[in-house]
């Protein structure tokens, strides 16, 4: 491993919520103001968080901003239409109660046009530089001295509040160097604070090594999983898995199947059923795994390349507990009993897979870490898959769970139903 990172993170199953659409903050029209406290409406779901199984709160930006919260205009201030620092207090100290984790969003690269420091914007001949194009997004200068200083203020003011990490919105467009010399000061204050970097493609863990960053975003793993299930081409997983192993040799990634920025897997995939195979993978495999609130009721949405084409992803929810229709019910329930394996084998967080049978249509692989090891197998053909676990390696296993809820058995022998999914603990 690069780092060693933060020992509670082992044990983190994430619920990321985007707090500006989720409390109704945005888009709204007209926009609420402090008075509301609208923060505090996300304390209501805590309950739901911990009866999921999650161990902490992955929020999106919080800070004060023009629109979508990725535009901040003040890091020290929470975003008004979700309240004031007293609100901020409230929902830090229910999460604590709850045992619950809390890692905040920072966006470190660029700022809003209204940013409240000018001077820390990279210039470009006579006007300022952009992000991406996007001429509302204003590029940090990361090169001034005084931005490194800003950015370690920020980050352990926030964690002296009570937050426990920092998501690095963007990460992968600002320079290593920026970074290295950020993190260690804060480290310095909070040894035990976790830093994880939004990074799309490209090479992970240089990437990781060269920032001193805890983690990084896997989203070659997550372009596989539904492509693959799409597809009926488990080799496209497979090859995302080989490296997710090298990965792993690095650092332990973020994995997901859903976020605020992608369409929900619910509208991804082509058969709903093989959401269930998406959400094994999620948890048999190594990583820190991240569930985007609604996703655990099969939430359906699709992202847009246009202005406002976010908004599907990122709804408003009411106060709990939402209607959800029998379909929903039955993946919350899955969720639950996923997250429920996984935190009972908490050696899955550093587990390599190695693929025991391999087709288009047919992936069992081996997940282990030391001795610990589990078999999984997916079946997306429409005839079962029948199974001789000696012809995997072991001479019989004990049924964990599967798809329509197969007895806690030994066996010799196995079927995988149409479409289905089995987990065998060797014995």
């Amino acid at each position: 491993m690069t780092r060693a990172e933060p020992a509670w993170v082992e044990h983190v199953i994430w619920w990321h919520v985007y707090p500006l659409g989720f409390v109704g903050a945005h888009p709204a029209d007209p926009a609420p103001g402090p008075e509301e406290h609208r923060f505090r409406r996300i304390v209501d779901w805590l309950d739901h968080a911990v009866e999921l199984g999650a161990s902490g709160i992955a929020l999106g930006p919080i800070f004060a901003s023009r629109t979508h919260g990725y535009d901040t205009t003040d890091h020290y201030a929470v975003d008004p239409r979700l309240g004031d620092d007293d609100d901020f207090d409230a929902v830090v100290g229910e999460a604590r109660r709850r045992g619950l984790r809390i890692l905040l969003d920072g966006v470190f690269n660029h700022v809003g046009t209204d940013f409240v420091e000018p001077s820390f914007v990279r210039r470009r001949g006579d006007g300022v530089d952009t992000f991406e194009g996007h001429g509302d997004l204003l590029a940090l200068d990361h090169d001034n001295p005084a931005v490194v200083d800003y950015v370690v203020d920020v980050m352990t003011h926030w964690l002296r509040r009570g937050a426990d990490g920092w998501r690095l919105d963007a990460a992968y467009a600002v320079a290593d160097t920026f970074w290295a010399r950020v993190l260690p000061r804060v480290r310095e204050q909070f040894p035990d604070a976790y830093f994880l970097a939004e990074i799309i493609h490209g090479d992970y863990a240089a990437r990781v090594r060269e920032s001193g960053f805890d983690s990084a975003t896997q989203y070659e793993l997550w372009k596989a999983v539904w492509s693959a299930l799409n597809d009926g081409n488990f080799h496209e997983l497979d090859w995302a898995l080989v490296r997710h192993n090298e990965f792993l040799d690095s650092f332990v990634p973020l994995t997901f199947v859903g976020n605020h920025d992608v369409t929900r897997i619910a509208s991804r995939l082509d058969n709903i059923a093989h959401l269930e195979h998406a959400l094994v993978l999620l948890m048999t495999t190594g990583g820190t795994p991240s569930v985007y609130a609604g996703d655990e009721f099969a939430f359906r949405g699709v992202k847009e390349e246009r202005f406002g084409g976010d908004d599907a992803v990122r709804p408003e929810f009411g106060a709990p507990p939402v209607p959800v229709d029998a379909h929903g019910a039955d993946v919350f329930r899955l969720h639950q009993f996923l997250i429920g394996l996984r935190r009972r084998h908490a050696w899955l967080h550093t587990a390599r897979t190695a693929p025991l049978l391999l087709t288009n249509r047919h992936y069992v692989y081996r997940t282990s870490a030391g001795s610990d090891a589990l078999i999984v197998a997916l079946n997306i053909d429409d005839t079962p898959l029948r199974l001789t676990l000696a012809d995997l390696g072991v001479d019989r296993g004990e049924v964990l769970g599967g798809s329509g809820a197969p007895p806690t058995e030994t066996v010799r022998t196995a079927e995988v139903a149409p479409h289905g999914w089995l987990i065998i603990a060797a014995r």
